[in-house]
């Protein structure tokens, strides 16, 4: 059984659409690196708002591992640090731990409003936001949760930086 699509849903007005952008962006990048990006997930106390969103991006109709781009089980594997949550006083100390078993070059990515800036945990005394505070972060991807899309384009703009890293342009930990 095949589901036809109205000729007039597949137009584009002959510019391509922001998704399609990312897709050839990552690929580009992906090429230039000489390998796939592998993403560690850590969850710092938050909500798990944002943890759904990465979890999408992933799923077959943003589908970021075409890419290479997937996640892996330990830090030691890992090229970028997805870290979500505004890092409660019990995460601080494992933030830390993942961001040092993680090797060089690596890249961090605070995904969502809670590392970012705090949110509604801002000054809160049992918070250490925002993340930048804790370990050094290369992108910040805002939102409440951000959108698949958003966070697609968080990880364009790490694989540009550690391009620019591997190329020698960026020296590792300035921004």
């Amino acid at each position: 059984m095949s589901i036809k699509v109205p000729s007039d849903q597949n137009k584009t007005n002959g510019a391509a659409s922001e998704r399609e952008k990312l897709e050839k962006r990552i690929a580009q990048l992906c090429r230039f690196i000489g390998r796939s990006p592998w993403v560690f997930h850590v969850n710092s106390g938050s909500c798990n708002g944002c943890d759904i969103e990465i979890i999408a991006a992933l799923t077959p109709r943003y589908d970021a591992e075409r890419f290479g781009v997937k996640l892996v089980g330990s830090p030691r594997h890992a090229d970028v640090l997805l870290v979500t949550g505004p890092v409660t006083d019990q995460s601080l100390e494992r933030v830390k731990l993942v961001y040092e078993q993680t090797p060089d070059p690596k890249i961090v990515i605070a995904v969502g409003a809670c590392p970012t800036g705090g949110s509604v945990f801002y000054e809160s005394p049992f918070t250490n936001a925002p993340l930048s505070n804790v370990i050094p972060v290369d992108v910040y991807v805002p939102g409440c949760p951000p959108r698949p899309e958003a966070i697609l384009h968080g990880v364009v703009l790490a694989l540009e930086k550690l391009a620019k890293i591997l190329k020698g342009e960026v020296p590792e930990g300035e921004e």
